[in-house]
């Protein structure tokens, strides 16, 4: 029997089609929430989910009417997605995500039932100005978190790292349950600092794409001393007054904006966290690497710091959603 993925984000869509726990056909749509945000209309959504549905299945050799079911997760379940699910409250497990799946036809994307998966958001009650740091939300990492569990065969409680356009820090319980979440916008951040400040021309508009740890490191000093700003500034310093390549400037931005990251963890009101409890990395391997590189630097964490393979990372988040499926009894 053949399974069919959804993951849908703020700008793309990923299709996978599953059989038991292999990935045999995949298609990618440039289509996310942001189109409904921006048009006020879901047509280029469900038309975008659609085409990558069918694509997906062509490639499989299957049409989507043979699909033992559609599961459905990320930002697709929200208010601008497909079908808004609301968000479960920590702590919630395996079975509490199972439980909480919403089926609903679309009928402009597919004739049969879409699974749609909920996300989880912290547990605080009601949110006023002198707890609103406490409260966090997400929708898509939480199938992540579930498959690296799996994948990972993790039991101790332990934090998550998913680096992205957000960075997201999951808090699993020693349940194997989500305790909690905690989200920067880092990786926007980046972007905008990257493209839109008077950095862009220090920088070339260009990203990390190899790590040099001891710039990263620098970075990351940079920033615990003097705060994210000044670090900021100090990449223009740098640029005017040494003889640092745009590979070196690039890094030493990448290792601040990620202690501010770590900054963020150690001293949030979101969750408690342990020197011992044990942190696995994953996202993009220059992300990974920039984040290990700065925990280490760090010493506040005694545990393992594990960053992950892209073997374990592949589809993780196709294989998080059918394990929850799964769970459901949706897949034999």
């Amino acid at each position: 029997m053949f399974y069919l993925t959804v993951d849908t984000g703020t700008t793309n869509t990923r299709v996978r089609v599953w059989r038991g726990d292999r990935v045999v056909a995949g298609a990618f749509a440039a289509v996310g929430v942001r189109d409904t945000a921006v048009t006020g209309s879901r047509a280029r959504l469900q038309q975008g989910v659609r085409e990558a549905l069918s694509a997906a299945c062509a490639e499989a050799g299957i049409t989507v009417d043979d699909a033992g079911a559609i599961v459905a997760s990320g930002m697709i379940t929200s208010n601008v997605g497909l079908h808004e699910v609301p968000h479960l409250a920590a702590p919630a497990g395996l079975e509490d995500l199972a439980a909480g799946m919403v089926a609903a036809v679309v009928p402009e994307v597919a004739d049969k039932p879409i699974w749609f998966i909920p996300g989880v958001k912290n547990s605080i009650g009601t949110v006023d100005l002198d707890n609103c740091e406490r409260m966090d939300i997400m929708r898509g990492e939480e199938v992540e978190a579930f498959g690296l569990v799996r994948r990972l065969g993790l039991r101790d409680a332990s934090i998550v790292v998913l680096p992205g356009s957000h960075t997201k820090f999951i808090l699993m319980n020693d349940r194997q349950r989500i305790a909690g979440c905690l989200t920067t916008l880092a990786g926007e951040l980046l972007s905008v600092i990257t493209n839109n400040t008077i950095l862009a021309s220090a920088l070339n508009s260009s990203f990390v794409n190899s790590i040099n740890e001891q710039m990263v490191l620098r970075g990351a000093e940079c920033a615990r001393q003097v705060g994210l700003s000044r670090a900021c500034f100090t990449v223009r310093i740098l640029d005017q007054f040494t003889g640092c390549d745009v590979a070196e400037k690039a890094n030493f931005l990448l290792g601040a904006v990620v202690q501010t990251d770590l900054t963020a963890l150690r001293f949030s009101w979101t969750f408690a966290i342990r020197p011992e409890m044990p942190v696995y990395i994953a996202g993009k391997r220059e992300l990974r690497a920039a984040f290990h590189a700065v925990l280490q630097q760090d010493g506040f964490f005694r545990g393992t710091l594990q960053a992950i393979d892209d073997e374990v990372l592949q589809d993780i988040a196709g294989f998080g959603a059918m394990t929850v499926a799964r769970e459901r009894g949706l897949v034999r």
